[in-house]
Order: structure tokens, then C-alpha cells, then sequence
């Protein structure tokens, strides 16, 4: 135990002279905060640290290298699948806070950033200067860092997931060497080309950091789009919702899409009532308004729809649609409409409007509308597969009512399209139960201060845990696949053997000692 802690005190002394004293954090306090996401704490951190240049980043894995410590990245800390939890003792949280650099590139057509870049500051980077990456950002991109969307995968605002808005990649291997991927490791590098040769940045998309840590992402940009159109539709029964949706998505002419149950319409997408909400709505709405008789109208038009007719659809599919001008907008929402009304109903398009408004949300909904625990799953399914699972779960859903009700525990559902083949199917838990240090520190204050807080309840987190395992069995029982798989989802099992060999000798390669997050897609 003794040489045990001699080396711990010797390894901080390391850190400490890399990134200052001042950046390597041992305070109990903070380093729970820094172990803990949505769901839950594992194991503490013994060090957070803060490194302020990729250089400082490189060495501070070199040092874990050293010492045989478990290294574990945290972004925006907005994972729910414990993606950057430490399993082992003595290991290294690097918080990626002070990589913030942004170089645009808009002659070359592309933009390259830090590891501790939001979605929401490349965004403010890039919208004075009539430009966008083709992918956004997910809902949490007040929070979410872009590195942290490629290592997890993310989905929401554009076409497809993250990864494909990424040319190339900086990243540090286990060993702290410093490798890059397509054209920016070449003999002239710039980072404008992916695919000279094998794809080596896809190893790293969807890692969960297993394999790397990444320091640079360089991204494609296009010129930006405002005029843009909304929708927003009612559905009797989720295989109408479905039908649409699919048919919608073979048309490949949204830029946004999501749909949600009546439980979140009534409650966590439905409740949105602080004064600053209000107001930081309002203001995105006025922003993005072709003109400010057209942002009150639009202000006007929400206030009068109200919510009723929302929260009456068993069932509701938002869409935004964008193009060079507002006939192409309108061209593609009317080809949305057709669709969409061969198997529902018109709503009020308030939702969406917001959504465009302000694309990336107050970091709120971490927690029930009531101050409820929060804790989301989520599939990506073939089309052909998704009625049969929403049957499956709304039954295991009944089989469960009596131990749910028992600990005042219910579930509500969002829904994505992703390109023409892939369907998201997002079940949610909300228990009551004590909040934690996370919810603390990442909900904003004034929100926080409108919500009740609940006693402990470790039987509800027992049983939780218990039906959330079942939940991710049935998934995988009908073909799913996941985004964000971190060490909830059992990404190894049944796979073809050969794949399973040949991940784990590009794991031994790139990280022998395996420091790098373990436990992440099960290595």
C-alpha cells in the first residue's frame, strides 16, 4: 500500500510539471464530480487534469504510459453509458476544458479544432462568416465537445451521424505518440482529404476513446443556409408515426428530425417555463426570423397555437427543412407534408421553430420535469425491425408496471430517422431518487431551484439497473446497433469472431498496456 501511494504522489509531481500545479486537481470534492455522468459514479478519479495545448495533452498520456495508469477523457460530460467512468483505481480524468483552438480554413474548405471545442463555440465561430460543418451538432452542444461526438457518435442537427463531417484526426495513442490520419499524415500534410488509402480516421470515430485520444478533428464546412421551413405532425399509433417517417427519410431533403411520445410532449418537452427560457427562446426565434416582422409573426403565431394540440397526439414528428432559397425550403417541407399527412395530422410547427432558433437546448433535461432521475437508452434498428421492438417493449413495459408503479417510475420515448435505413428508438427511465454532484453542478441554477428533490431510493436504482439491462438484452434480440456505446452496451457479443480478433490486435497495437478508457466497447 505504502509503495502504492509513493507512486500515485510520484506520478502527480509528473502531471503537475507538464500542465502546472494549478491544473492537476486531487480535491475529493471535485474529483467525484469529475467521476460521475448522468447515470452514475464507478470509481473515482485519482487525478483530474487540465492541460492547456495539445503538446501538454500528448505528454500527460505519455506520462500515464509511464505509470501504467487508466486514462479517461471527459468533454462536455453530457454521456449517459458511462463513457468516460474510470473502472480501475489511480486513474487520470483529463478534462479537455482549455483546448479550445478553432482554425477555419475557408479557402480549403474545411476547420480544424481542439478537443475541448462545443458544437455551440464552432458554431458562433462559423455563423458570422455564412458558414457551417454539413453535421451541426447534437441537442446538447451547449455541452457536448466535438471530440466527444466523434469518439461517442452523435446524431441530431444535419444528415447523418458526426463522423461523417470528419476529413482527418490528430490522435495520441496509448503509448503517447502522436499519429494522423488520411491526408494530414501525409509528406506535405493538410488535413483535406480522408480516404488516401484505408480510412484510418473511422478506427476512431465511435471509440469511446478505447483506441485513442483525440487532439485535432478537422471537419468539412459549407456555406450556410438560412431560409429553412418547419413541420410538425400528430400520429394515432406509433407504426403511422413510423411509416412516415421512413418514407420521409428515403427522401433524404431534412435537415433536422425527431419525434416524441405523448409522456415527454406532456412533460420533459412540454415543460420549459423559467423566465430565461422564455426569453432565450424568443431571442433565437427573432435571429433566425427573415425579417423582424416575420420573427414576431412567427413569435405571435406560437402563442396563440398553445400546447394543447400537442400534448393531445399520441405521437408527434417534428421536422426542419433548409435550401439556397426559400422556394427550395418550401419545395422540400411541402414534399414532407405529403408524406407525412398520407398517415397523420397537421400540428402547429412551434417545436421546431424553437429547435432552429436555438439548436442546442439548456443543459434541463438531465432531469425529469419534475426533478426526477434521468436515464436514457437508445437502439438504432433497420426499419424492418422497429414495430416488431416497439410491441416487445411496450409488453415487457406491462410486465414491469406493478414494480414501476412501486417506485413511482415511468418511461417516455424519442424517435429519430438517420439517413434511409437507420431508425433511433430512445426509451427513457425518470424515477424519483436524490440527485447527485453532476446533476448539481451541470443543471443551470435557476432551473435547479425550481424542482423538488427526492430521498435517496437505492431500491429504484436497483431495479433500474435491473429493467435497463433487460431493455438493452431485447435491443439486441432485434438487431440493434448503438451510437454512444461507452461500457453499457455489449458491443463484443455475438460478433463475428475474425472482427472481435481484429479490433483487439488494433487495440494491443495502439495501446498495450490498455490504459486507454478501459472497459470501452468491452476491451
Amino acid at each position: 500500500m505504502a509503495t502504492q501511494l509513493r507512486e500515485t504522489n510520484d506520478l502527480g509531481t509528473v502531471l503537475a510539471g507538464i500542465v502546472g500545479a494549478a491544473h492537476v486537481v486531487t480535491d475529493e470534492a471535485e474529483r467525484r464530480f469529475y467521476g460521475t455522468d448522468v447515470y452514475r459514479l464507478i470509481e473515482m478519479p485519482e487525478f483530474v487534469v487540465r492541460p492547456g495545448t495539445c503538446a501538454q495533452l500528448q505528454a500527460v498520456v505519455g506520462a500515464a504510459y509511464a505509470a501504467g495508469a487508466p486514462v479517461v477523457v471527459r468533454g462536455g460530460g453530457a454521456s449517459y453509458t458511462d463513457g468516460y467512468l474510470q473502472t480501475k483505481p489511480g486513474g487520470i480524468t483529463i478534462d479537455v476544458v482549455r483546448l479550445k483552438g478553432i482554425d477555419v480554413d475557408e479557402a480549403g474548405g474545411f476547420v480544424t479544432v481542439e478537443a475541448g471545442v462545443t458544437w455551440a463555440e464552432l458554431q458562433e465561430k462559423l455563423k458570422p462568416m455564412g458558414l457551417r460543418t454539413p453535421f451541426q451538432g447534437p441537442f446538447s452542444g451547449l455541452r457536448a465537445t466535438i471530440a466527444g461526438s466523434v469518439s461517442q457518435n452523435s446524431i441530431s442537427h444535419g444528415p447523418g451521424v458526426s463522423a461523417e463531417a470528419v476529413l482527418t484526426m490528430e490522435v495520441i495513442t496509448g503509448t503517447g505518440e502522436l499519429l494522423a490520419t488520411g491526408s494530414a499524415g501525409s509528406m506535405k500534410a493538410s488535413p483535406f482529404f480522408r480516404w488516401f488509402g484505408p480510412d484510418m480516421a473511422g478506427l476512431f470515430t465511435g471509440d469511446c476513446g478505447a483506441l485513442g485520444v483525440k487532439s485535432k478533428i478537422t471537419l468539412k464546412l459549407a456555406r450556410r443556409h438560412d431560409p429553412y421551413e418547419a413541420a410538425s405532425f400528430s400520429f394515432n399509433s406509433f407504426e403511422a408515426m413510423h411509416t412516415a417517417m421512413r418514407a420521409i427519410a428515403a427522401e433524404a431533403i431534412d435537415d433536422t428530425n425527431f419525434g416524441i411520445d405523448a409522456v415527454l410532449q406532456q412533460g420533459q418537452i412540454g415543460r420549459n417555463s423559467s423566465v430565461s427560457a422564455k426569453a432565450d427562446i424568443a431571442m433565437g426565434v427573432m435571429k433566425n426570423a427573415k425579417s423582424l416582422g416575420a420573427g414576431v409573426k412567427s413569435l405571435a403565431k406560437m402563442a396563440v397555437a398553445g400546447d394543447k394540440a400537442l400534448k393531445a397526439a399520441a405521437f408527434a414528428v417534428h421536422y426542419i427543412t433548409e435550401g439556397v432559397n426559400d422556394a427550395e425550403a418550401q419545395a422540400k417541407i411541402a414534399v414532407v407534408k405529403k408524406l407525412a399527412l398520407a398517415h397523420g395530422e397537421a400540428l402547429p410547427n412551434a417545436v421546431p421553430t424553437i429547435v432552429r432558433g436555438m439548436l442546442f437546448a439548456p443543459f434541463t433535461n438531465v432531469l425529469g420535469p419534475k426533478g426526477e432521475r434521468w436515464m436514457p437508452m437508445h437502439a438504432m434498428m433497420p426499419h424492418e425491425a422497429v414495430v416488431g421492438f416497439h410491441h416487445a417493449l411496450t409488453a415487457y413495459w406491462a410486465s414491469q408496471a406493478e414494480v414501476m408503479a412501486k417506485h413511482k417510475a415511468y418511461t417516455g420515448t424519442m424517435f429519430m430517422a438517420v439517413g434511409g435505413s437507420g431508425f433511433i428508438y430512445e426509451p427513457t427511465f425518470y424515477w424519483e431518487d436524490d440527485r447527485t454532484v453532476y446533476h448539481d453542478r451541470m443543471v443551470p441554477a435557476e432551473h435547479l431551484a425550481s424542482l423538488p428533490r427526492y430521498p435517496a431510493s437505492p431500491e429504484a436504482r436497483v431495479e433500474i439497473k435491473r429493467m435497463k439491462a433487460d431493455v438493452i438484452a431485447l435491443m439486441h434480440s432485434h438487431g440493434s446497433a448503438h451510437l454512444q456505446v461507452g461500457k453499457a452496451y455489449k458491443y463484443l457479443d455475438g460478433r463475428n469472431e475474425a472482427s472481435v480478433a481484429l479490433l483487439r490486435a488494433v487495440k494491443a497495437a495502439l495501446d498495450p498496456k490498455g490504459i486507454l478508457n478501459p472497459g470501452a466497447l468491452g476491451l
